[in-house]
Formats: structure tokens, sequence, C-alpha cells
């Protein structure tokens, strides 16, 4: 199980049985927009936390960061498989509100953050460039990857591989997703590689890179899910 925040409505994701809880939910024609937490889901957090000022945007998130927790994805592991998750009253929600806001905004603008300072260590055999030719490939201690036959993306820090999308982390589903193939019934050429930015995989590598750091840094301190 893993938690994944999106910024629209989503259609497929690559897991079977994925399931979309959103902020808000709209009628079919997308109208009457409602907010998808409850005013006595509101009221009972208010109650129990002894603090009026909770909002339900504070509550999403909460439920974002509890749901990244170790110790909750690993006692919960089974239950995960078959049912709706079942959230605690944590002791500190202030702490995973706080957490989990940073991390809906890591997850959602990821495309926006400066990349991670990797080296690029260029092949003086090979005209410089940056687009994947075929597919991307990870050297067997995963700190560097190469893009094509003129460039390698090193120092990539071990911490990286922390942060998984189910049984593989970020990167590698990064590194799986984007390589170029083709259909061999209908010829239909898959390209992942933009014309308009020759560098966007490049910099895309260096984002998820600093994604997963990060990630992995705000779920490390994470205060206890559930009371000593």
């Amino acid at each position: 199980m893993f938690s994944l925040a999106v910024r629209s409505v989503v259609d497929l994701l690559p897991q079977g049985g994925s399931q979309c809880f959103p902020f808000y939910t709209y009628s079919p024609d997308g109208s009457n927009r409602c907010e998808n937490i409850t005013d006595a889901a509101l009221e009972k957090l208010r109650d129990h936390y002894r603090n009026p000022a909770i909002s339900k945007w504070d509550i999403f998130h909460y439920i974002y960061a509890v749901l990244h927790h170790p110790v909750y994805r690993e006692k919960f592991a089974d239950n995960l498989k078959r049912e709706l998750p079942r959230i605690p009253f944590a002791p500190d929600f202030a702490a995973f509100a706080a957490a989990g806001r940073e991390l809906a905004r890591l997850h959602v603008e990821y495309e926006t953050l400066e990349p991670w300072p990797l080296e690029w260590a260029e092949n003086p055999a090979y005209p410089l460039s940056y687009r994947v030719e075929d597919k991307m490939r990870l050297s067997k201690d995963k700190t560097a990857l190469a893009v094509n036959s003129s460039l390698t993306l090193a120092g990539i820090p071990p911490e990286t591989l922390g942060y998984r999308l189910g049984n593989r982390s970020a990167l590698e589903w990064v590194v799986d997703q984007y390589r170029v193939t083709e259909d061999d019934r209908s010829g239909i050429r898959s390209d992942p590689n933009r014309e308009d930015d020759p560098q966007y995989i490049v910099h895309l590598v260096g984002q998820v890179v600093r994604v997963s750091l990060e990630t992995v840094r705000i779920v490390t301190n994470l205060p206890p899910v559930f009371p000593a």
C-alpha cells in the first residue's frame, strides 16, 4: 500500500485496486462541489484534540501523513489490502497535519522543484545528448543512472530508494516508465522525450531524487502515531 497526492481527479493509476479520496466531490455534471470530510468528522477531531481551530484541510493533511507512517503501515498491512484505512488519533495532531501538508506539496508540485544537484558525467566518446534513446539504466549500487551512452547522472544518495511507490522506489518507477517503446502490432511509438525541453527527463530525475529525499526526511521525523 502507498499513498500519493495528485493535483487533479485520477482516471487510472498503474496499480490495480487503487482508490481515490478527493478533498472535494462533484455531481456527474461537475456541479455541486462538496467537501469530502464531513462536519461530524470535523467536530469529532476538534473535540478530541480540544482545538476549535482545526480545519478540514488540516484533517486531510493529517490523514496523508498518517498513511505514510511506517509503524501504521506495518501494523495494518494486511487490513489495508482489503478494507478502507482506519485512522487513529495520533498524540500530536499538529505535527502530523504539518508533515502531511509538506508531503502533499512535494508530491503535487514535484515538477516545479529545484532538481537535486547530481553529477553530470559526460562520455567524450559520444556527442552530448539529454535524450533517452531506449531506456535509462541504474548502476548495480543504484547511485548512478545512465541516461544514454553520452550522459550518466551520478551521486544519487542511497536514501533516495527509501521513498517507495508500491514495491519500487519512485526513482525506479521513473526509470521504468520514461523509456522509448514501440508496439509490435500497431507500430505506435511512445517517446517520453520533449522536443521543446530537451533536458526535461534529466531535470525530472533530479526532481524525483529531491522529492524522495525530502519525503524520507519528513517520514523519518514523524512523531509516534499511537499513544505510548
